[in-house]
């Protein structure tokens, strides 16, 4: 396969449709879709699988930045974005998403793939056991849970090539008692700071790489981007549409089903 054959073309237009409707449904990136597609059609082009994944994270994580602004707006209009606490997670989890990117540029593709697959199945576990509507537990005002939970986020965010929702949507439901509308909703709204500092990172580590498909920026190949944003950004406003309609439990169990599903394919199990 190369990368103008139709098939190609095909499944990354119709991989960008999907994420774009999850990424407005759930407040992700779409990132545990994107990677695990772009990795696989990548390594068929016969492209080295550790550069395959690397391509695909960073890939990914450009897409996410744009479905992001799309999504956080659908979101702050509907009144289910916390401005303070993503800001507060954004930024600190915009560092820690570069640093992530970083490591990410030195680890095989096997070691990459399995910590996404485990990372993505423990927050689909944790999230499946906490309620998508908390009735009691007031958030958490202390500033120093966002700080943390910005640094983990964001350091995944970069490591996994995702906007950080598949983690951080877990640590605010289960550490910041959060409901899962406002989570979703924030969410998004971190993924802006996440998906750019994780994009700078693959940019910059991957600069000058040999053995990289041909219109790349560092680790970010265009061709992808433009094949997975151009759909995903006309899905992801359907999507976010959708998500303030449905039943938060709802959302919660397709969330959890889509996260086990892609770990255990990324783990090798399917």
């Amino acid at each position: 396969m190369t990368p103008t054959d139709p098939l190609y073309f095909g499944v990354l237009i119709l991989t960008g449709a999907f994420a774009g409707i999850i990424s407005g449904l759930l407040g992700i990136g779409g990132g545990f879709i994107m990677s695990p597609v772009q990795y696989w059609l990548l390594q068929e082009t016969g492209m080295d699988p550790d550069l395959a994944i690397r391509a695909a994270l960073g890939t990914s994580l450009f897409v996410i930045l744009i479905n992001a602004i799309i999504v956080t707006q659908k979101y702050h209009k509907n009144h289910a974005v916390l401005w303070k606490p993503a800001l507060i997670m954004g930024i600190s989890g915009s560092i820690a998403s570069f640093a992530g990117a970083a490591v990410a540029s030195y680890l095989p593709a096997s070691t990459l793939s399995t910590i996404f697959g485990v990372v993505i199945i423990i927050g689909a576990l944790k999230t499946y056991t906490t309620p998508a509507v908390k009735k009691k537990e007031k958030i958490r005002t202390n500033q120093v849970f966002y700080i943390f939970g910005g640094l983990f986020i964001g350091f995944f965010s970069g490591l996994l090539g995702i906007g950080g929702g598949v983690v951080g949507i877990p640590v605010m439901l289960i550490f910041l008692h959060f409901d899962m509308r406002k989570a979703v909703g924030t969410s998004a709204a971190i993924m802006l700071f996440t998906s750019f500092g994780g994009s700078v990172g693959y940019i910059l580590n991957g600069w000058g790489q040999a053995g990289l498909p041909p219109y790349s920026l560092g680790y970010i190949n265009l061709l992808n981007w433009i094949l997975l944003v151009v759909p995903g950004l006309l899905a992801a406003r359907t999507g976010a549409e959708v998500g303030h309609l449905v039943n938060p439990e709802y959302l919660k169990h397709l969330f959890v089903l889509l996260m086990v599903y892609v770990g255990l394919e990324m783990i090798g199990v399917i």
